[in-house]
Protein backbone atom coordinates (compact mmCIF):
# COMPACT_ATOMS: atom_id res chain seq x y z
CA UNK A 1 0.00 0.00 0.00
CA UNK A 2 1.02 3.59 -0.56
CA UNK A 3 0.74 6.36 1.98
CA UNK A 4 -1.93 9.01 1.89
CA UNK A 5 -0.25 12.26 0.87
CA UNK A 6 -1.05 15.94 0.60
CA UNK A 7 0.00 17.09 -2.87
CA UNK A 8 0.29 20.76 -1.86
CA UNK A 9 3.12 20.27 0.65
CA UNK A 10 6.44 18.43 0.49
CA UNK A 11 6.27 15.08 2.26
CA UNK A 12 8.66 15.08 5.25
CA UNK A 13 9.35 11.57 6.47
CA UNK A 14 11.18 10.73 9.68
CA UNK A 15 14.28 10.02 7.59
CA UNK A 16 14.08 13.53 6.14
CA UNK A 17 13.91 15.02 9.65
CA UNK A 18 17.06 13.15 10.63
CA UNK A 19 19.06 15.12 8.06
CA UNK A 20 17.66 18.51 9.02
CA UNK A 21 19.74 20.92 11.17
CA UNK A 22 17.78 20.58 14.41
CA UNK A 23 20.29 19.82 17.14
CA UNK A 24 21.17 16.17 17.37
CA UNK A 25 17.63 14.83 16.92
CA UNK A 26 17.30 11.61 15.00
CA UNK A 27 13.49 11.25 14.96
CA UNK A 28 11.77 14.14 16.78
CA UNK A 29 12.79 17.12 14.64
CA UNK A 30 9.25 18.02 13.57
CA UNK A 31 9.58 21.61 12.26
CA UNK A 32 6.38 23.07 13.70
CA UNK A 33 7.52 24.69 16.95
CA UNK A 34 7.47 28.29 15.73
CA UNK A 35 3.98 27.94 14.27
CA UNK A 36 2.90 26.18 17.48
CA UNK A 37 4.07 29.17 19.52
CA UNK A 38 1.90 31.52 17.47
CA UNK A 39 -1.22 29.49 18.33
CA UNK A 40 -0.57 28.52 21.94
CA UNK A 41 -0.82 31.68 24.01
CA UNK A 42 1.22 32.23 27.14
CA UNK A 43 -1.91 32.90 29.29
CA UNK A 44 -3.20 29.47 28.25
CA UNK A 45 0.00 27.81 29.41
CA UNK A 46 0.14 29.90 32.57
CA UNK A 47 -3.06 28.13 33.65
CA UNK A 48 -0.60 25.39 34.59
CA UNK A 49 0.50 27.42 37.59
CA UNK A 50 -3.10 27.60 38.86
CA UNK A 51 -3.58 23.82 39.05
CA UNK A 52 -4.41 22.48 42.50
CA UNK A 53 -4.76 19.00 43.95
CA UNK A 54 -8.31 17.79 44.60
CA UNK A 55 -9.72 17.76 48.12
CA UNK A 56 -10.54 14.08 47.53
CA UNK A 57 -6.87 13.15 47.34
CA UNK A 58 -5.10 11.70 50.33
CA UNK A 59 -1.84 9.91 51.10
CA UNK A 60 -2.88 6.63 49.46
CA UNK A 61 -5.23 8.02 46.80
CA UNK A 62 -4.76 10.56 44.00
CA UNK A 63 -7.94 11.89 42.43
CA UNK A 64 -6.20 13.19 39.30
CA UNK A 65 -4.33 9.93 38.80
CA UNK A 66 -7.77 8.32 38.82
CA UNK A 67 -8.89 10.84 36.20
CA UNK A 68 -5.89 9.94 34.04
CA UNK A 69 -6.38 6.19 34.38
CA UNK A 70 -10.14 6.24 33.85
CA UNK A 71 -10.25 8.51 30.82
CA UNK A 72 -7.19 7.00 29.13
CA UNK A 73 -8.95 3.63 29.51
CA UNK A 74 -12.26 5.02 28.23
CA UNK A 75 -10.51 6.18 25.06
CA UNK A 76 -9.72 2.50 24.49
CA UNK A 77 -13.35 1.51 25.03
CA UNK A 78 -13.29 0.44 28.68
CA UNK A 79 -16.80 0.74 30.25
CA UNK A 80 -15.70 2.57 33.41
CA UNK A 81 -17.08 5.74 34.98
CA UNK A 82 -14.97 8.14 37.03
CA UNK A 83 -17.55 8.45 39.80
CA UNK A 84 -17.69 4.67 40.23
CA UNK A 85 -13.91 4.31 40.19
CA UNK A 86 -13.46 7.07 42.81
CA UNK A 87 -16.07 5.39 45.03
CA UNK A 88 -14.16 2.12 44.69
CA UNK A 89 -10.65 3.54 45.05
CA UNK A 90 -11.24 6.28 47.63
CA UNK A 91 -14.17 4.95 49.66
CA UNK A 92 -13.82 1.18 49.31
CA UNK A 93 -17.15 0.52 47.58
CA UNK A 94 -16.88 -2.86 45.87
CA UNK A 95 -17.46 -3.52 42.17
CA UNK A 96 -16.92 -6.65 40.08
CA UNK A 97 -13.16 -7.16 39.49
CA UNK A 98 -13.54 -7.05 35.70
CA UNK A 99 -14.88 -3.50 36.04
CA UNK A 100 -11.81 -2.11 37.77
CA UNK A 101 -8.73 -4.31 37.24
CA UNK A 102 -7.45 -2.75 33.96
CA UNK A 103 -7.92 0.72 35.39
CA UNK A 104 -6.13 -0.35 38.58
CA UNK A 105 -3.19 -1.50 36.45
CA UNK A 106 -3.02 1.82 34.63
CA UNK A 107 -3.37 3.72 37.92
CA UNK A 108 -0.41 1.73 39.25
CA UNK A 109 1.60 2.56 36.10
CA UNK A 110 1.00 6.29 36.68
CA UNK A 111 2.06 5.94 40.30
CA UNK A 112 5.20 4.09 39.18
CA UNK A 113 5.97 6.87 36.68
CA UNK A 114 5.74 9.54 39.38
CA UNK A 115 8.50 7.83 41.33
CA UNK A 116 10.86 6.72 38.57
CA UNK A 117 12.99 8.35 35.88
CA UNK A 118 11.65 8.44 32.35
CA UNK A 119 13.85 6.05 30.36
CA UNK A 120 13.48 2.93 28.25
CA UNK A 121 13.64 0.30 31.02
CA UNK A 122 11.12 2.18 33.15
CA UNK A 123 8.78 2.87 30.24
CA UNK A 124 8.81 -0.85 29.44
CA UNK A 125 8.17 -1.61 33.12
CA UNK A 126 5.21 0.79 33.11
CA UNK A 127 3.85 -0.92 29.99
CA UNK A 128 4.21 -4.31 31.69
CA UNK A 129 2.19 -2.96 34.62
CA UNK A 130 -0.62 -1.41 32.60
CA UNK A 131 -1.03 -4.51 30.40
CA UNK A 132 -1.20 -7.09 33.22
CA UNK A 133 -4.81 -7.82 32.31
CA UNK A 134 -4.51 -7.04 28.60
CA UNK A 135 -1.55 -9.05 27.26
CA UNK A 136 0.00 -12.42 28.13
CA UNK A 137 3.04 -12.22 30.40
CA UNK A 138 5.41 -12.84 27.47
CA UNK A 139 4.24 -9.65 25.73
CA UNK A 140 4.11 -7.29 28.71
CA UNK A 141 6.83 -4.65 28.36
CA UNK A 142 8.20 -6.42 25.28
CA UNK A 143 8.60 -4.99 21.78
CA UNK A 144 6.29 -6.74 19.34
CA UNK A 145 7.60 -9.28 16.85
CA UNK A 146 4.73 -9.10 14.37
CA UNK A 147 3.21 -6.60 11.96
CA UNK A 148 0.76 -4.12 13.44
CA UNK A 149 -2.33 -2.76 11.73
CA UNK A 150 -4.72 -0.30 13.37
CA UNK A 151 -8.25 -0.99 12.16
CA UNK A 152 -11.61 0.73 12.33
CA UNK A 153 -14.67 -0.79 14.01
CA UNK A 154 -15.83 -2.14 10.64
CA UNK A 155 -12.52 -3.87 9.93
CA UNK A 156 -10.85 -1.36 7.59
CA UNK A 157 -7.12 -0.72 7.95
CA UNK A 158 -6.53 2.90 8.94
CA UNK A 159 -2.84 2.72 9.85
CA UNK A 160 0.17 0.45 9.21
CA UNK A 161 2.71 0.81 12.04
CA UNK A 162 6.50 0.48 11.86
CA UNK A 163 7.65 -2.93 10.67
CA UNK A 164 8.88 -5.19 13.49
CA UNK A 165 12.38 -5.52 11.99
CA UNK A 166 12.74 -1.73 12.08
CA UNK A 167 11.64 -1.30 15.70
CA UNK A 168 15.12 -1.58 17.31
CA UNK A 169 16.38 1.22 15.06
CA UNK A 170 13.30 3.43 15.43
CA UNK A 171 13.15 2.99 19.19
CA UNK A 172 16.88 3.58 19.45
CA UNK A 173 16.41 6.95 17.74
CA UNK A 174 13.37 7.71 19.88
CA UNK A 175 15.13 7.10 23.19
CA UNK A 176 18.22 8.95 21.97
CA UNK A 177 16.09 12.04 21.33
CA UNK A 178 14.16 11.60 24.57
CA UNK A 179 17.45 11.73 26.47
CA UNK A 180 18.35 14.98 24.68
CA UNK A 181 15.03 16.52 25.69
CA UNK A 182 15.28 15.38 29.30
CA UNK A 183 18.65 17.09 29.58
CA UNK A 184 17.63 20.25 27.71
CA UNK A 185 16.56 23.55 29.27
CA UNK A 186 13.12 23.98 27.71
CA UNK A 187 10.77 26.94 27.90
CA UNK A 188 7.16 26.22 28.88
CA UNK A 189 6.00 26.34 25.23
CA UNK A 190 8.73 23.90 24.25
CA UNK A 191 7.93 21.52 27.08
CA UNK A 192 4.29 21.17 26.04
CA UNK A 193 5.25 20.96 22.38
CA UNK A 194 7.78 18.16 22.84
CA UNK A 195 5.54 16.27 25.28
CA UNK A 196 2.94 16.05 22.51
CA UNK A 197 5.61 15.22 19.91
CA UNK A 198 6.80 12.31 22.07
CA UNK A 199 3.21 11.08 22.44
CA UNK A 200 2.60 11.33 18.70
CA UNK A 201 5.80 9.69 17.47
CA UNK A 202 5.53 6.90 20.05
CA UNK A 203 2.02 5.90 19.01
CA UNK A 204 3.02 6.09 15.36
CA UNK A 205 5.91 3.69 16.01
CA UNK A 206 3.38 1.51 17.90
CA UNK A 207 6.08 -0.69 19.46
CA UNK A 208 3.90 -3.02 21.56
CA UNK A 209 1.24 -5.60 20.76
CA UNK A 210 -1.32 -3.59 22.75
CA UNK A 211 -1.40 -0.71 25.21
CA UNK A 212 0.36 1.74 22.88
CA UNK A 213 -2.24 4.48 23.32
CA UNK A 214 -2.30 4.18 27.10
CA UNK A 215 1.50 4.18 27.16
CA UNK A 216 1.77 7.14 24.80
CA UNK A 217 -0.54 9.25 26.95
CA UNK A 218 1.35 8.21 30.08
CA UNK A 219 4.65 9.07 28.35
CA UNK A 220 3.35 12.55 27.53
CA UNK A 221 2.32 13.19 31.15
CA UNK A 222 5.54 11.60 32.46
CA UNK A 223 7.65 13.97 30.35
CA UNK A 224 5.68 16.97 31.63
CA UNK A 225 6.21 15.75 35.18
CA UNK A 226 9.93 15.22 34.59
CA UNK A 227 10.35 18.77 33.25
CA UNK A 228 7.79 20.73 35.26
CA UNK A 229 7.41 18.89 38.56
CA UNK A 230 4.55 17.29 40.49
CA UNK A 231 1.91 19.78 39.42
CA UNK A 232 2.07 18.39 35.86
CA UNK A 233 0.35 15.22 37.06
CA UNK A 234 -2.77 17.32 37.73
CA UNK A 235 -3.25 18.19 34.05
CA UNK A 236 -6.43 16.57 32.73
CA UNK A 237 -5.06 15.76 29.28
CA UNK A 238 -6.51 12.24 29.18
CA UNK A 239 -9.96 13.58 30.04
CA UNK A 240 -9.67 16.20 27.30
CA UNK A 241 -8.59 13.57 24.75
CA UNK A 242 -11.59 11.43 25.72
CA UNK A 243 -14.02 14.35 25.52
CA UNK A 244 -12.72 14.95 21.98
CA UNK A 245 -11.74 11.38 21.12
CA UNK A 246 -13.12 11.53 17.58
CA UNK A 247 -10.93 14.58 16.90
CA UNK A 248 -8.02 12.89 18.69
CA UNK A 249 -8.14 9.95 16.29
CA UNK A 250 -8.88 12.19 13.31
CA UNK A 251 -5.74 14.24 14.03
CA UNK A 252 -3.68 11.06 14.36
CA UNK A 253 -4.96 9.84 10.99
CA UNK A 254 -4.08 13.11 9.24
CA UNK A 255 -0.42 12.11 8.94
CA UNK A 256 -1.01 9.21 6.57
CA UNK A 257 -1.61 5.51 6.24
CA UNK A 258 1.88 4.03 6.59
CA UNK A 259 4.64 4.69 9.11
CA UNK A 260 7.38 5.03 6.48
CA UNK A 261 5.45 7.75 4.63
CA UNK A 262 3.99 9.89 7.40
CA UNK A 263 3.71 13.61 6.67
CA UNK A 264 4.62 15.36 9.90
CA UNK A 265 3.82 18.76 8.39
CA UNK A 266 0.22 17.76 9.22
CA UNK A 267 0.90 17.15 12.92
CA UNK A 268 0.03 20.61 14.28
CA UNK A 269 -3.68 19.92 15.01
CA UNK A 270 -2.67 16.98 17.19
CA UNK A 271 0.10 18.89 18.94
CA UNK A 272 -2.27 21.76 19.75
CA UNK A 273 -4.62 19.50 21.70
CA UNK A 274 -2.46 19.02 24.79
CA UNK A 275 -2.66 22.62 26.12
CA UNK A 276 -6.46 22.25 26.12
CA UNK A 277 -5.97 19.83 29.01
CA UNK A 278 -5.16 22.85 31.16
CA UNK A 279 -8.61 24.31 30.72
CA UNK A 280 -10.72 21.15 30.45
CA UNK A 281 -14.12 21.35 32.09
CA UNK A 282 -14.29 20.01 35.63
Amino acid sequence: MRALRNGKKPNFTLETFASMPNGDFKILAIPLLEEYKTQVTLPMLEAYHQLQESELSMDNFSFYTSVSAVFSSKIEGEPIELDSYVKYKRFGIEFLPDYTRKIDDLYDAYQFAKLNALNQPNLEAAHATLTKNILPKSQQGQTRASNMYVTTSDGKIEYVAAQPQSLPNELGKFYHDLDILLNADLALHETFYYAAVLHLVFVKIHPFDDGNGRTGRLLEKWFLGAKLGEKAWLIQSEKMYYQHHQLYYQNLRKLGLEYDHLDYHLALPFLLMLPQGLIVAK
